[in-house]
């Protein structure tokens, strides 16, 4: 299969080549393709000829997107549908990337596909938008949404509160903010397996079980033998520009089930491949 994936550049992009291997791929960082350009997108998929487009490009500055909100919504939104046309008059399948921040965190169990949406900030409702566009232009869409994306390769909450527990000797942590940590290379071979079923539609992709900020922070301390002290704080004692829900575990409800390892799997491969990249 011929493979073109947009927002090459990124750390999803990077795994999801690594376990797409099998296939013929081209990929595309935002210098090389703006997805916001109708024009130019024609242009990539008539010069590739894919059998399938993959969007992993995104605008995921949740903050900045309060103050940017035209530009995130034009990457996350607009641009979205257009690939999604441009892919749909080429006869193509695309999968499209989507987020738990649609929803508004008042939930008391994890989030499945039929929940309602509502998200807080500028960037969960853009990330609703594309969501939107893509299921409208194209029938032959995959909508997955994951949350909480990492790896050791990028700089997200893991490696942050990595470095800061090796530096110190006490760090604060939020106890009170829920979700489902995804571990990058789990979700890369969780598309894998759906373009090869071609099971169409909106999906939860993440990690299993649910989490607090607490809980992978207190892993990773034992993993690597870190003693540093915790003080437990709350999210509201991190003020921030954008809304975030509180509760925002993802699950599915689709047949056949796709799931992902859980979180706790997810973290500590994360923690082995810390590891390995270590020096000496």
């Amino acid at each position: 299969m011929k493979i073109l994936i947009t927002g090459g550049e990124g750390r999803l992009a990077r795994a999801l080549a690594g376990a797409l291997s099998e296939h013929r791929l081209s990929t595309l960082a935002h210098r090389d393709l703006d997805i916001t350009d109708a024009d130019a997108v024609e242009r990539a998929i008539q010069r590739h000829a894919p059998d399938l487009l993959i969007n992993a490009g995104a605008f995921n500055d949740v903050d900045a997107a309060e103050d940017r909100a035209e530009q995130a919504y034009r990457v996350n939104a607009i641009g979205p549908g257009i690939l999604a046309r441009a892919a749909a008059r080429a006869e193509i399948a695309i999968v499209h990337f989507s987020s738990d921040y649609v929803f508004d965190g008042t939930s008391r169990r994890p989030y499945e596909e039929r929940d309602q949406p509502n998200p807080l900030s500028v960037y969960g409702k853009s990330k609703l938008e594309g969501e939107l566009a893509v299921a409208e232009a194209n029938p032959r869409h995959f909508i997955v949404r994951t949350a909480w994306l990492y790896d050791e390769k990028s700089r997200n909450y893991l490696t942050t509160m990595r470095d800061i527990a090796i530096s110190r000797e006490r760090l604060k942590v939020v106890d009170d903010q829920f979700g489902s940590p995804t571990y990058i290379p789990h979700l890369a071979r969780a598309i894998a397996a759906i373009i090869r079923d071609r099971d169409y539609g909106l999906r939860h992709l993440a990690g299993s079980g649910t989490a607090s900020r607490l809980e992978i922070v207190e892993l990773i301390l034992s993993a690597l033998g870190v003693r540093a002290g915790v003080e437990r704080v709350s999210l509201r004692d991190f003020p921030a520009v954008a809304r975030r829900p509180a509760f925002s575990p993802l699950t599915t409800s689709r047949e056949p089930r796709v799931e992902l390892p859980h979180w706790r799997a997810g973290v500590e491969d994360f923690i082995r491949a810390c590891h390995s990249q270590a020096p000496g």
